[in-house]
């Protein structure tokens, strides 16, 4: 069977960390009981045998740090443990046999918090790599075969049943219930609908379900997220390079004022105090232990940190760079809009194109799909569907012939008014456009976009709380769209029509006045996310030349995590320094006091003892919950939001309907029946949706965010309600043969109110919708 969560079994690579465990415990253990039991021995009148006890215990230790100054040499490294080492054979000369074994359970307590501090630091890291898949379930002419996941290659159709982990990136052909807290931190199932893509690691959380496979193992979202941990966690911090360089400083000073306290006083007891209490523990371990701290709390929160060093680089930050596509908007094309000739409805022309399109592999044929099943469309099975390459496809579909593709495929001879319009609307919009033609007819226009995400506008926001003073967005796309994203979202300055050689000139100039980060997606952002302070790639749907460039990746598909990951970042890094100063003070102050005879050797073992266990004990405090930015909805107003939402998405077609109406009214014929027939379905449908969010999303909100967002949304509320209520009153005062300027207030109206919910929607998808963790649910429009 393949891998299951219930029993995944520990890699390989594991069991080292666990043997130093083991052993640093072993040998803490062996010499704690050497030296209580030299005391108990010694109080029971025994001398002798005490001191032979504690003997034995300084001698392992000096035996242990021997071992570890011979490794160090081989490996031609300095090594700061040759200060324990002289503090060991110095209790043994002067006749302090207590004294070294105090230092020798010092110097194992070291190794035991280093190594369970460690360990701890570098869990959620570890468990990401120790759950990867290796097998799966491949469905092929043979019937269903347990193959090496090495072995799936793309287009391979595979089952992942209940419990199981998808084995590479995948596209779904069922629906299905999805555990992704792996990769993206959050806890509650994913629904995903069928057309979706799904990433290797997450878990199946729901029936069996059937996807094809759109990626090898090796370039699937786990197997890179497995290199990053491994890069993670064999990178070191500047600062923690630079403890490392100051320890080995340490030594030299110790030698020193040993020697001086022994050559002043004559008292060679001193100067083995000064060398027990000057141990540069809070420099090798505090400082690695809270870095490696940040990096797991990162983790836990989604987010990959390539090493200590990108920790630093992303603390530093003071100035924010994006990428347009994929970064601050959805960067997948969403149904935004219907035009239709007026033979057929806008549902039906939807609903026939997305019936051929279940077959195809177009880029956009999975959002057509995908917003037909949102609709709740039946799709009937396409017959003799063909793909015309540059052109479009074409098939049978519900018994009418269905093409769909470019327009000059579509529509021959004079161009109607309808496609003008449609035309217009997508110069307007930067909409791409797919004409339909059923039945040899020319039957509408969809109309898709790649809109913006809706936690953009929040995310920037918490940007600048967590101490960003510069935002930039910097795209290849067209000004006048890149200068709209800019305003919406609120950036200071907005850089389009950029090739990636400028964008990568952008990054370097702003580099040179501040700190910067770059976040970007595609594989054009590749250039830029290497040369800024600190690369922020997307792993969710980011290329792969994007991820390996950057020494950030968030693994969830959203962009509001970068606000905690800084947050985090800048805490580990203040920690570490922290600990580091703290420990060290204390070391110095003790050194002192020991060299003005004011501390004896044992007395200097056991304080140092409490110095090292005060400084790593600060360091871990990098792993405790800290303040964050992002806001996470109980579970109770999650799922009320969750039902509001999917009522919200029923809405949208409503709301699209207000302008097609509005447009017809302008013809030849004025459609007024329609303008009846929609205020209607506005009192009925639209009225009550609103007011239900009224009473059970606005008080949700309240409690998440506070009372400042829900003013603005409540006002609006009131407004769609009266502005329904004059359009109303207007279609009542329509008479048989309405007067044209009648007609014009309608239409007037109409349009108001379209602009009105366009806003609201928008609103109550940054400020409210937004909340929900990252799911499959359609971008806005």
């Amino acid at each position: 069977m393949p891998d299951r969560v219930a029993a995944p079994s520990a890699p390989a690579q594991r069991w080292p960390a666990r043997v130093r465990v083991a052993r640093a415990s072993l040998l803490f253990g062996l010499s704690v009981l050497l030296l209580l039991a030299g005391v108990a021995v010694f109080f029971l009148g025994a001398p002798g045998p005490g001191t032979a006890l504690w003997t034995t215990a300084t001698v392992i230790g000096l035996a242990y740090s021997t071992v570890s100054i011979g490794a160090a040499v081989r490996r031609r490294q300095p090594s700061v443990d040759v200060i324990a080492w002289l503090a060991l054979l110095g209790a043994l000369l002067v006749g302090e046999p207590v004294a070294g074994a105090v230092i020798a359970v010092m110097l194992f307590t070291g190794g035991v918090l280093e190594a369970r501090a460690s360990a701890r630091a570098r869990r959620e890291l570890s468990l990401l790599a120790a759950r990867a898949p290796r097998t799966a379930r491949r469905q092929g002419p043979e019937g269903m075969r347990e193959v090496p996941v090495d072995q799936v290659a793309v287009g391979d159709r595979l089952l992942v049943g209940a419990g199981e982990i998808v084995p590479v990136d995948g596209r779904l052909i069922d629906a299905g219930v999805f555990d992704e807290s792996a990769l993206s931190g959050e806890a509650n199932p994913v629904d995903r609908v069928a057309g979706d893509d799904v990433r290797s690691g997450v878990v199946n959380a729901g029936s069996s379900v059937t996807m094809i496979a759109i990626q090898s193992a090796a370039k699937s979202t786990y197997a890179g997220v497995v290199r990053l941990v491994e890069q993670a966690q064999a990178d070191s911090a500047p600062f923690v390079r630079l403890a490392d360089r100051f320890a080995l400083g340490f030594v030299p000073l110790t030698l020193v004022v040993a020697g001086l306290a022994w050559a002043v006083t004559g008292d060679p007891v001193r100067a083995v105090a000064v060398l027990v209490v000057a141990t540069p523990c809070p420099l090798l371990l505090a400082a690695p232990i809270a870095i490696m701290s940040g990096l797991s709390r990162a983790a836990r929160h989604g987010v990959i940190l390539k090493g200590g060093a990108a920790l630093e680089r992303l603390a530093a930050g003071r100035v924010l760079l994006f990428d347009k596509t994929g970064t601050l908007t959805s960067g997948r094309p969403a149904l935004t809009g219907i035009v239709t000739a007026g033979r057929l409805a806008a549902d039906d022309v939807l609903r026939l194109a997305a019936c051929i399109d279940q077959v195809s592999a177009h880029v956009l044929a999975a959002t057509i799909v995908t917003a037909a099943r949102e609709r709740h469309l039946d799709l009937d099975t396409p017959m003799e569907v063909r793909e015309r390459h540059g052109y479009g496809i074409e098939g049978f579909a519900d018994g009418h012939a269905v093409r769909l593709g470019k327009a000059a495929w579509i529509v021959d001879g004079p161009t109607p008014g309808w496609v003008r319009r449609a035309r217009r609307r997508a110069a307007l919009d930067g909409s791409l456009t797919v004409f339909v033609a059923i039945d040899g007819q020319p039957a509408g226009v969809i109309l898709l976009t790649d809109p913006l995400r809706p936690d953009a506008p929040r995310m920037l926001r918490a940007l600048r709380q967590a101490g960003i003073r510069r935002a930039a967005l910097v795209t290849g796309d067209r000004g006048d769209i890149a200068e709209t994203i800019g305003r919406i979202v609120g950036v200071d300055a907005v850089y389009a029509d950029r090739d990636p050689a400028e964008k990568l000139a952008i990054v370097r100039a702003e580099q040179r006045t501040s700190p910067t980060i770059m976040v970007g997606d595609g594989i054009n952002d590749a250039p830029a996310l290497a040369a800024a302070g600190a690369g922020v790639a997307l792993g969710a749907r980011g290329s792969t030349a994007s991820t390996e460039a950057a020494d950030v990746v968030l693994t969830a598909d959203r962009v509001d995590g970068l606000a905690d990951a800084i947050l985090i970042a800048r805490r580990s890094h203040h920690i570490a320094r922290r600990a580091a100063a703290v420990g060290m003070a204390m070391s110095l102050a003790a050194m002192i006091l020991a060299a003005a005879g004011l501390l004896s050797p044992t007395a200097g073992a056991i304080l140092q003892e409490g110095i090292d266990v005060a400084a790593i004990a600060i360091a871990l405090t990098a792993l405790l919950p800290s303040r964050t930015l992002t806001v996470t909805l109980p579970q109770a107003d999650l799922s009320q939001t969750r039902q509001l939402y999917a009522q919200h998405l029923a809405i949208r077609p409503l709301v699209e309907q207000v302008r097609v109406v509005a447009d017809d009214l302008g013809g030849p014929r004025a459609d007024v029946a329609s303008a009846r027939a929609l205020t209607d379905q506005l009192e009925s449908d639209l009225l009550p949706h609103e007011q239900s969010e009224e009473q059970q999303l606005l008080p949700i909100l309240e409690r998440a965010l506070g009372p400042d967002p829900i003013a603005s949304l409540s006002r609006t509320h009131a407004e769609i309600e009266h502005q329904v209520r004059r359009i109303r009153r207007a279609c009542d005062d329509l008479g048989e043969q309405p007067d044209p300027d009648e007609i014009t207030d309608l239409r007037g109206a109409l349009y108001g109110l379209y602009a009105i919910l366009r806003l609201h929607n928008a609103q109550e998808e940054e400020n409210a919708f937004s909340l929900m963790p990252a799911k499959a649910h359609p971008p806005p429009t």
